[in-house]
């Protein structure tokens, strides 16, 4: 059994049985010459093969859709002029639907939703025409000059998911593309010698084979799956490059970096997608890589790359999706809207990943994933710029940040996002100190988060902020529920799986703490400095303190909090001298810390914090 991807085309008789009824002979006769002067000839110049055929219908595969189409565009076009001179009553009328899909070939049948899917299409198409699915739309539309009506959201019989459709206009434009049939010469052949034979045959077999390599070879050299740094995953696995900004304005920088982390955002919400997180994707910003170095240091079969370019109220966005393991572009598109309009080529090149990678979402995680909390521009490049802020991780920065979510969110106050973003910005100013009143701005930080989740109870974001904001506050089952209820609803965002490794901690889940890290980076390959932080911290309540002491020892750039659990970890491994000296380099820059303000801290599970206090205590750090 193969599986491949596929243009398919279903082409159907439009009322077989009363033609068959009304001269059983002639229909059949009529069917037998189209098959063998219009579909055999024309699907072959095309590229195409007959899957097969039924008695009213036709089922052939074709290397793109563009060949699809414009076999299509032929047909219909040649039907309608040979049906000029046959009485209505005897005329045959094809309707035909295309799609792009996954195929399962078994000998030389094929099945699968990609087929199921043409055939709903075909049926949707007007008699004597041709209805697409939308993916079939966005590879054609730059490449034949076509016109196209959007059907909408389409419910067909037996899939699970609306199919977004379109009919093409069968006009002046289309009728320019097609060619005639190439009619046999009649006149007898010369014969040539059955040497001179033989060598043209070799010739042609070359060319040929020559011909069908360059169809079918890689585009550019594929990657290795041996040489990849983590195991494939059994899922469809991609990885998003930062889209390159090709405006002039370099503050439009934001705006292609949000674009990315919006449509990295949006596939980590569904379940049966692996997606590499920004983190590590963002390493490649700016820098000239292959797509097969992409994919071996991730670990990826699926990369997507891009451009966009702003220029005032317009934004040019250009896609394309490559399968890195068999070298080929699997899809490309452009596109020129109003910038208002992002949401809406957001949604569509999501759509498309989904359709190229063939695996199934159903109806209620589509919308979820799908649905923008806001349609206002302004807005969202303010909450953007928020964003950007506060991962600077300065006070100033912090401040700045907290100011543009208050103005994204006077823009629009049913717009969740910001309200998720301010809880997690006064959670920090009040954990690192950075306001007069910390009690006064957690309790602040939740009313934030409970407003996110009011605004969007299916948005895994809000809860996973809410969630936050309780664990600073020390509520933490209530922060349990609320990183759980995140977890449920996106279990494949490598810095939600990090963040709540100090939860687990506190409650006493050490061994799953370390389970979710190493998932996340897993997702994260290229995670920051951060992420080995809680690895080692976990593996230390864990018990497993070599382990917990390599990873702490990796961190480039540890702060100064780091040589605490440091310390407690050289005294398990009874390096008590060593333990000492880094508990005295952490108190020379942290002289108010003691071990009154670690027994001040609030857990759930006292045996985890217990062991801690001692084993500081152990490595001298003052009561």
């Amino acid at each position: 059994m193969e599986r491949r991807l596929a243009a398919i085309l279903a082409a159907d008789v439009v009322g077989y049985s009363r033609l068959i009824g009304n001269d059983e002979a002639g229909t059949l006769a009529a069917l037998k010459a189209d098959r063998e002067e219009l579909f055999e000839p024309k699907i072959s110049e095309h590229n195409g093969r007959i899957v097969k055929l039924m008695g009213d219908g036709v089922l052939a595969e074709f290397p793109s859709a563009v060949e699809a189409v414009h076999f299509a565009l032929q047909i219909q076009h040649m039907k309608e002029e040979r049906n000029v001179h046959v009485p209505e009553e005897r005329r045959i009328t094809y309707r035909i639907g295309i799609n792009i899909g996954d195929i399962v070939v078994e000998e030389n049948d094929i099945y699968g939703d990609g087929v199921n899917v043409a055939a709903r299409l075909e049926s949707l198409a007007e008699p004597g025409g041709i209805c697409v699915r939308r993916n079939v739309r966005n590879q054609v539309r730059d490449k034949l000059d076509i016109d196209f009506e959007d059907l909408g959201e389409v419910e067909v019989k037996n899939i699970a998911r609306p199919v977004r459709a379109f009919r093409i206009a069968l006009n002046a434009k289309t009728v320019a593309l097609v060619t005639p049939v190439v009619v046999p010469d009649p006149k007898p052949k010369r014969r040539f010698p059955l040497v001179t034979v033989a060598v043209a045959a070799v010739v042609l077999v070359a060319v040929g084979g020559v011909v069908w390599w360059r169809m079918w070879a890689p585009e550019f050299e594929p990657a290795s799956v041996e040489r990849m740094a983590f195991p494939l995953p059994q899922e469809a696995s991609i990885a998003v490059l930062p889209f390159q900004n090709l405006s002039n304005d370099a503050e439009q920088e934001y705006f292609a970096d949000g674009l990315t982390n919006d449509i990295i955002t949006d596939l980590s919400r569904m379940k049966d997608l692996f997606v590499i997180a920004s983190n590590s994707t963002f390493t490649y910003k700016d820098k000239p890589v292959k797509v097969q170095q992409v994919a071996e240091e991730l670990g990826v079969r699926y990369v997507l790359e891009g451009s966009v370019q702003r220029v005032g109220d317009t934004v040019r966005i250009n896609a394309q999706l490559i399968d890195a393991i068999s070298g080929r572009h699997l899809w490309a598109d452009r596109y020129e809207r109003d910038a208002t309009d992002l949401f809406a080529v957001q949604a569509e090149i999501i759509e498309t990943i989904v359709a190229t990678l063939a695996f199934k979402v159903d109806t209620i995680e589509r919308d979820r994933v799908l649905l923008k909390d806001t349609e206002n521009l302004a807005a969202y490049e303010l909450y953007r710029r928020a964003r950007e802020a506060f991962f600077v991780w300065t006070e100033a920065d912090m401040a700045v940040a907290r100011a543009l979510s208050e103005r994204a969110i006077a823009l629009d106050p049913n717009y969740m996002q910001p309200y998720a973003l301010m809880a997690r910005i006064l959670g920090t100013q009040a954990q690192l100190g950075w306001v007069e009143d910390p009690d006064e701005t957690r309790d602040l930080a939740i009313q934030m988060g409970r407003k996110a989740v009011a605004l969007s109870p299916d948005d895994y974001y809000s809860h996973w902020e809410l969630g936050g904001a309780y664990m600073f506050k020390g509520d933490f089952d209530r922060a349990f529920s609320e990183y759980e209820r995140a977890l449920t609803l996106n279990p494949n965002d490598a810095d939600l799986l990090a963040e709540i490794v100090e939860l687990l901690v506190k409650t006493g889940r050490a061994e799953d703490a370390v389970v979710r890290i190493k998932s996340a980076m897993r997702i994260n390959p290229h995670y920051p400095d951060w992420y080995l932080w809680n690895l080692g911290w976990a593996l230390y309540f864990a018990g497993q303190y070599t382990e917990a002491l390599e990873a702490l020892n990796q961190m480039s750039n540890p702060p100064n909090g780091v040589r605490r659990h440091l310390a407690a970890v050289l005294v398990r491994l009874g390096r008590i001298e060593e333990a000492r000296k880094v508990i005295e380099a952490f108190v020379a820059e942290a002289p108010n810390h003691t071990l009154s303000t670690e027994m001040a801290t609030r857990w759930q599970h006292r045996p985890y914090l217990d062991k801690l206090i001692d084993d500081l205590r152990t490595a001298g750090l003052p009561e």
